[in-house]
């Protein structure tokens, strides 16, 4: 199962638990997360879930059963509701369920001779974990968006010369910004992992992993400034619109299926490759103290 539908199937039936009547009983509940489980003739059970595996009742379940992935056959008797997510119930001639049940994938098969006294349902789990995926995937680009914000304006407030470095790179230096950030996208996370293979490498590995995320968060506040920078052009200098018009043009991007993550992943190279460009460029014209001349030096005692 989708982890999305997972974590939907769960929320469900726990609000669904929650939502039912309560049933008195002493039997001692069971809750497997997987593996599955079977209820024998002749024992009891209270409330019956089994997050991942196959669920068999030939005995008496006083409460609900609940079958998240996996599936169900009954041949005894279930007081409660038997609730089915993303898998088959199977009812035998000898079935007895004394509530509803509720299944949201595959129709349940039952017997002549099986009593469900309450509803068969479908309740549509699977079209509302779907749409649970776009909400998530909607949050996911809201929290990106909101914190790549706040990081280039601190970015604009306290780096400025780098990130005109940075356009500058870009500028002058295309093709090279580009190699490089192809270098340093794909061969840093190989470094780190093959690192952490090696005992002596495991720090080094564990600090580049570490590394990657805010260094790949400013590797694209990067991209968004320079990219703002292109669309008001010079006749507009101030930093803090080209921030708001590239984050605005690259996050709207960043809407589109399949041609967002290729943006976002091309903005992230060149933002990379145009810092790396940037801090070669300030180390190679960083001026070089002169050595001192030597008659600075104290004359040498007779």
């Amino acid at each position: 199962m989708h982890p999305s539908r997972l974590v939907l199937a769960t929320v469900s039936v726990v609000l669904v638990l929650l939502a039912g009547p309560a049933v008195a009983s002493a039997a001692p509940d069971r809750v497997v997360l997987t593996g599955g489980t079977f209820i024998a003739p002749g024992q009891t059970a209270g409330d019956v879930v089994v997050v991942d595996g196959t669920v068999r009742i030939a005995g008496h379940v006083t409460g609900d059963v609940v079958a998240v992935s996996g599936p169900a056959r009954v041949t005894g008797r279930i007081d409660g509701d038997l609730i089915m997510i993303s898998d088959r119930a199977t009812l035998a001639p000898t079935a007895r369920i004394g509530g509803d049940l509720r299944y949201g994938d595959e129709k349940p098969t039952i017997a002549p001779g099986a009593r469900v006294a309450g509803d068969v349902s479908n309740e549509n789990w699977a079209d509302a974990a779907n749409g649970w995926g776009w909400v998530s995937s909607f949050a996911w680009w809201v929290a990106v968006s909101i914190s790549t914000l706040v990081l280039g304006l601190a970015m604009v407030w306290l780096a400025p010369g780098a990130l005109r470095a940075a356009d500058r790179a870009v500028r002058e230096h295309l093709g090279t910004v580009a190699g490089m950030g192809v270098i340093v996208e794909v061969l840093a996370p190989i470094v780190g992992v093959g690192a952490l293979v090696t005992l002596v490498g495991i720090p080094l590995g564990i600090a580049i992993l570490l590394a990657a995320v805010p260094v790949l968060a400013i590797a694209y506040v990067s991209a968004i400034w320079f990219t703002g920078r292109r669309v008001m052009g010079a006749r507009n200098p101030s930093p803090w619109l080209a921030l708001l018009a590239g984050w605005a043009i690259l996050r709207a991007l960043a809407l589109i299926p399949i041609v967002g993550g290729l943006v976002t992943f091309v903005a992230t190279l060149l933002g990379l490759g145009s810092l790396v460009v940037a801090l070669w460029n300030a180390r190679r014209h960083q001026p070089v103290p002169a050595e001192p001349s030597p008659q600075h030096f104290p004359a040498a005692a007779a």
